[in-house]
């Protein structure tokens, strides 16, 4: 089992920035890759970025990129999401996510925190 809680979500005006946190506890971090999702009201949950268990690759999804940057501390067992550049279209819920298998959504969730972007 792996217990995920996300961090340092708010209210932030348009080309603002934050920074989510998630730390994880349960088994060992560097087994997992890691990655963000989010929710937005009315829409399905949706990838954001996600990052191998060595730190060695990372992938986005295309409306983020160049924007948000994804990272992890093993030693701390914590992954990041450096947000820039935000937009009103990214306001959402944002979940942390822990996986086995690279690109495919792991069964371990955090319980999310708000992101709201205002224009």
């Amino acid at each position: 089992q792996v217990q995920l809680v996300e961090s340092g979500g708010g209210l932030v005006q348009a080309g603002g920035s934050l920074r989510l946190s998630c730390a994880a506890s349960g088994r060992t971090f560097s087994s997992y890759d890691m990655g963000w999702y989010r929710q937005a009201p009315g829409k399905e949950r949706e990838f954001v970025a996600t990052i191998r268990r060595s730190g060695g690759s990372t992938a986005y999804t295309d409306s983020v990129k160049g924007r948000f940057t994804i990272s992890r501390d093993n030693a701390k067992s914590t992954v990041y999401l450096q947000m820039n550049s935000l937009k009103p279209e990214d306001t959402a819920i944002y979940y942390c996510n822990a996986g086995l298998t690279w690109l495919v959504a792991g069964d371990y969730w955090g319980q999310g925190t708000q992101v709201t972007v205002s224009s």
